[in-house]
């Protein structure tokens, strides 16, 4: 590497800062210093490189396609600077590990195991966040999350944990022992989706049908949706691993199923983990690896 083509660390320090924060500002903040010092380490940045990094003809302060660039390269670097210092001065050491994951997946797969964990792991602390919203990765923040999708979340490192579809399914007692040709059959029900997601519009929009408004749509965390579909209020739209008991008991029937995306992914981001998350995250790929066994 050469070092002496790469632009002062302050400099580079100051952009990084106002890429997080999105102001002069904030980043100043940041940084303890004041956010004209902060626009001329930019400015001197800019300079160096001969290159404009910041829109300044409008109002938001965008970032120009070289800052886009350069944003990329420098928040990725500082981020994985500040885990490892974080973990070799154990810093982080006594801040609970975080986890965020959607409220069907914390209490149909994280929670009935966790008891697991704590008996192994007595002094690890937690927080667990149940979303159905992406949250930041960001250093400092959550250690990990579990989403579901097809394992594609650009900067950040997934593992499928759980192969699992998209089903539809209801009571026995609300949609009978009939036959539905096709999802559009199934309108004329109450339908229920996970709060925060429009799975069930989205779902009936690749059948060209859509949801009929006059019975009505419901919105709510995914444990109490599964409630709601045994106890018969309605069609429910979830991932068929947390209704496969049901399913074989009679409960629920299903109906329909979608296996466009795989599953449940645990996310991190790239590079060291702290000692406590590591002990989490490897005890959540043991509990998924022993469930897709046996």
């Amino acid at each position: 590497m050469d070092w002496m083509a790469m632009p002062p660390l302050t400099a580079l320090r100051a952009f990084a800062a106002y890429c997080e924060t999105g102001s002069m500002s904030a980043a100043g903040a940041r940084l303890n210093v004041s956010h004209a010092a902060v626009s001329q380490q930019i400015r001197a940045l800019e300079q160096h490189l001969g290159q404009t990094l910041i829109d300044r003809g409008g109002a938001r302060g965008d970032l120009t396609e070289a800052g886009d660039v350069l944003a990329d390269a420098v928040q990725g670097g500082f981020e994985r600077i500040y885990r490892a210092v974080s973990e070799l001065t154990g810093a982080d050491a006594e801040r609970p590990v975080q986890i965020t994951t959607t409220p069907a997946f914390a209490a149909n797969w994280l929670m009935p195991r966790l008891g697991g964990f704590r008996a192994k792991n007595p002094g690890v602390s937690l927080m667990i966040d149940p979303s159905p919203e992406l949250r930041s990765m960001r250093p400092g923040g959550f250690d990990m999350a579990v989403r579901y999708g097809s394992g594609s979340w650009p900067g950040l490192e997934a593992e499928l944990l759980v192969r699992t579809p998209i089903v539809i399914v209801a009571a026995p007692g609300l949609v009978g022992d009939g036959v539905f040709e096709s999802p559009g059959d199934l309108t004329r029900f109450h339908w229920m989706q996970e709060i925060g997601t429009n799975e069930a519009s989205e779902y009936l929009e690749r059948f060209g049908a859509v949801l009929d408004r006059a019975k009505g749509l419901t919105s709510l965390p995914g444990n109490l949706m599964i409630e709601a579909a045994r106890e018969g209020q309605g069609v429910a739209v979830t991932a068929g691993a947390f209704v496969e008991a049901d399913i074989a008991a009679g409960r629920l029937r299903l109906l329909f199923e979608d296996r466009r995306k795989k599953g449940y992914f645990i996310v991190t981001r790239p590079g060291p983990m702290r000692a406590d998350a590591r002990k989490l995250h490897r005890w959540i790929r043991a509990q998924a690896a022993e469930a897709a066994a046996g």
